[in-house]
């Protein structure tokens, strides 16, 4: 059985968790399942041994009960270590499913340390912040900016674990932990500044002797010791051209999109990917296919600017759309993904937009992706597909509000690079 097990409710949060274990020395695969745990039975979905497994379950957009029963169900064999990611910036169903965590595998203690310091994301009396901006009026749509209050649907004690105990270190922190302990699982709330906050804290919960369940974002991974088994197995990496598929609408991912070049950019009418997103992503294809003949890169979104989400809302109003927009456009920029690995070869991959990155990757009928340890900065991995439509092909992702202003631009070029190598 695998050293260590994590459980994340989507694909990007998967990946940048992952690499925190992967950029450590340890080998990572990060395997897609659903609330069915599909995924997890397929042929050759975990053909190795991985130190660390991260499953991610897709739970994110789910009720609660089925969220929960989908982690009680991930957990019935329960590893060494045990580490529930939860979003960063709260999304989610963050109490059923560290309750259902703790549950599985009779945890007396959750050590709840959200915190990420690299990517801008801080927990000071509490108060989860997105680069200095309390998390409530950063843009992420939580209503509350305390890391307790998105706890409080839990029927365990949450305490605080404050800054000055942590900045005190690990000794001043497991006494505090070991005073939570009493006949029933507490969850404990950690505030932390910087990496070394939360290196102290798992330093204190991993002397604990009893059951501790990890709950934290890209950041508490880094800090968490793990056995280490040997290499990951090499793999061999196809050529061809790089492609981006953007499906993120955060204000970053939409900045940095604007440093792309104008000839890389196939952009799919909103409009149309809502009404027809089939038909919509085919008709990119081809569009996809001369930018790579002409430069060996192209990138297909179906935003370049905030109003072009206006433009999907609108369109899917007036044709009276049931389901989500966001949906359709996913459906519309995976398709397109697809049909251009049909008519191109394509030996990397760069995706970002959490939802839309796992409609892609399961249009192209990929299980599992092999972290390498590599970033293209901070929380943005580099990893190898392991089987699919394109098995071998690196795979770059970035969740939406990640990086930098060139951070896409670094990501396409570190593929080409790559490519030009081999």
């Amino acid at each position: 059985m695998e050293r260590a097990l994590v459980v994340a409710d989507d694909y990007t949060g998967a990946m940048d968790t992952g690499l925190g274990f992967a950029a450590n020395g340890r080998s990572v695969q990060v395997v897609l399942a659903g609330p069915d745990s599909s995924g997890l039975e397929r042929p050759g979905a975990v053909e190795t041994d991985p130190d660390v497994l991260v499953v991610d379950a897709d739970t994110r957009a789910l009720e609660q009960k089925t969220a929960g029963a989908t982690v009680s169900r991930l957990l019935a064999d329960t590893p060494s270590i045990v580490y529930k990611k939860v979003d960063s910036t709260l999304r989610g169903n963050v109490a059923s499913e560290v309750t259902a965590a703790v549950d599985a595998i009779d945890a007396s203690i959750a050590v709840v340390a959200p915190a990420f310091p690299a990517t801008g994301r801080l927990t000071a009396n509490g108060i989860q912040f997105v680069d200095g901006i309390p998390l409530a009026q950063a843009g992420y749509g939580v209503e509350s900016s305390t890391v307790k209050s998105q706890l409080e649907a839990s029927p365990y004690d949450c305490e605080p674990l404050s800054i000055d105990t942590v900045a005190a270190g690990s000794d001043a922190i497991r006494t505090t932990l070991e005073a939570t302990l009493s006949g029933e699982p507490t969850l404990v709330t950690c505030d932390a500044l910087h990496e070394r906050h939360l290196e102290s804290i798992v330093t204190a919960a991993q002397s604990l002797e009893e059951t501790v369940l990890f709950v934290g974002s890209g950041g508490l991974a880094s800090a968490l010791a793990v056995p280490q088994s040997g290499d990951s197995p090499a793999l061999e990496s196809p050529t061809g051209d790089v492609l981006g598929v953007v499906g993120s609408i955060n204000e970053r991912t939409l900045e940095q999109l604007g440093a792309v070049s104008d000839n890389r950019i196939v952009r799919i009418d909103p409009a149309k990917a809502v009404t027809d997103p089939h038909t919509a992503g085919t008709a990119a294809a081809e569009a996809i296919r001369n930018r790579l003949e002409a430069h060996g890169e192209a990138v297909v979104t179906s935003a370049l600017e905030s109003a072009d989400v206006d433009k999907a809302r609108e369109a899917a109003a007036a044709a009276d759309c049931t389901d989500d927009p966001g949906d359709r456009i996913s459906t519309a920029l995976a398709t397109a993904a697809a049909e251009t690995a049909r008519l191109a070869p394509l030996a990397g991959l760069f995706l970002t937009g959490g939802s839309v990155a796992r409609s892609t990757l399961e249009r192209l009928d990929v299980t599992t992706i092999e972290l390498t340890g590599a970033s293209v900065g901070d929380g943005i991995p580099v990893g190898y597909l392991v089987d699919g439509d394109l098995a071998g092909s690196r795979v770059i992702t970035k969740a939406g509000g990640f990086g930098t202003e060139k951070s896409i631009v670094n990501c396409l070029t570190a593929l080409a690079e790559r490519n030009d190598c081999e």
